[in-house]
């Protein structure tokens, strides 16, 4: 679908962006359309497909060749009904609105879930976007529903919110209270249900959470572990974990833009200076790191020891770009040319032939070479629904940016 000039127009803007701050305005404006154009079509595509089938379908990868669909239980259940309103917002096209409330209304029943954290996710991607782009005012009960929900997994004793129970394989490892570094998502849904709701409860409960993990869930070098199991009456950390990364102390590169992203989202949303800090060492520890590819693109995990064979993560790169593109807006302008120019240099690779689908291929999926759980052996360089949603986040972040 791109032809070779457009990728020259892509180095243009590499060039301009890394000038002094350079206006590119005609220049990020063919980028984004080429893309958004693509992922319309290829979206087109895959929705087709669904409503061919008579029922409400809810993709999340590709496995053997097989679009694999989910249950609105699932964690990621939300990113595709998100997609929808991102699409409607970079389009103005009212049918991806229809969409939008289509697939979003389908997950109604997540608003009452409390057997994990990640309802934030799932509500704050479909019914958090549908509120803002739609303003139906049903949509807030259910996001304020949803907040009360994941608010039940607060241990006041530790002052953190659980992320998973601890029957099944949790609990064969002897965890008490696990907490994984990707809550940190999902306390953007508390922070809207106190200004929606006016209960200062859900913020004070998402703080909590954030400061917890700013004190105690990082390392030396600025780096975040997985996962950390805490006794939830002390507070006590039992130990930590490696969960989806190569080890406990090995950076693993979707948690670590995980993180990011969270962090600066709570620095948005409360301007207390830990926040930031903790974002900006963060920012500048992957940026930094001896192991992030001259493109951008992460490998699953920066202390991979099969790098550089080892797989990348085009989801880990789509959300670190986006925390990139928002952070830079809260630094000095030297720190946020470079979180600019790192952001921008993601989004064009991830829009290039390496990492973009062709027309019509990737289960009409956007974004190729995807990394879910590669210690799990699931999900392995594949295309991802978060990916797709971060990616089309990206693309309007860029384009709000003025760059």
């Amino acid at each position: 679908m791109k032809k070779p000039g457009f990728y020259l127009l892509l180095l243009t803007l590499v060039v301009a962006i890394s000038s002094c701050g350079t206006k590119t305005e005609k220049v990020t404006e063919s980028f984004i359309n080429e893309n958004v154009k693509f992922a319309a079509a290829q979206y087109g595509m895959q929705v087709a497909a669904i409503e061919d089938s008579g029922r409400i379908l809810n993709p999340k990868t590709l496995i053997n060749g097989k679009i694999r669909y989910i249950r609105p239980q699932e964690w990621t259940s939300g990113f595709f009904p998100g997609s929808m309103w991102y699409l409607y917002e970079l389009t103005g096209d009212a049918r991806w609105k229809e969409l939008g409330v289509k697939y979003s209304e389908a997950l109604d029943t997540i608003q009452y879930l409390t057997s994990h954290h990640d309802v934030g996710f799932m509500i704050g991607s479909s019914y958090g976007n549908g509120l803002r782009l739609a303003g139906t005012e049903a949509y807030k009960g259910v996001i304020i529903q949803a907040a009360k929900s994941l608010c039940t997994r607060f241990r006041p004793g530790a002052g953190i919110i659980q992320s998973w129970n601890v029957g099944g394989w949790q609990a064969e490892r002897g965890w008490e209270c696990p907490v994984i570094i990707d809550n940190m998502m999902n306390l953007e849904l508390l922070m809207w249900a106190a200004k929606k709701s006016g209960d200062t409860r859900f913020s004070e409960i998402a703080i909590n959470h954030a400061d917890q993990t700013h004190l105690r869930h990082f390392r030396s070098d600025g780096s975040a572990y997985h996962i950390v199991d805490y006794n939830p009456r002390s507070g006590k950390i039992f130990g930590y974990y490696a969960g989806q990364g190569a080890s406990a102390d090995s950076p693993w590169a979707r948690g670590q833009s995980w993180g990011l992203y969270g962090f600066t989202m709570m620095y948005r949303e409360t301007k207390k200076p830990a926040y930031l800090a903790r974002a900006k060492q963060l920012a500048d520890f992957l940026i930094n790191h001896k192991n992030l590819p001259s493109d951008g693109i992460p490998y699953w995990d920066y202390g991979a020891a099969e790098i550089p064979y080892a797989p990348r993560d085009s989801s880990a790169a789509a959300i670190m770009a986006n925390a990139l593109l928002e952070l830079s807006t809260f630094v000095q302008p030297e720190q946020a040319v470079l979180y600019q120019q790192t952001a921008i240099r993601q989004l064009l690779t991830l829009s290039s032939p390496a990492y973009l689908a062709e027309i019509g291929d990737n289960g009409n999926f956007l974004l190729k070479h995807g990394v879910g759980n590669l210690p799990g052996n699931s999900e392995i360089d594949v295309p991802l629904n978060y990916g797709d949603y971060y990616f089309l986040e990206g693309l309007l972040r860029f384009k709000r940016s003025g760059l």
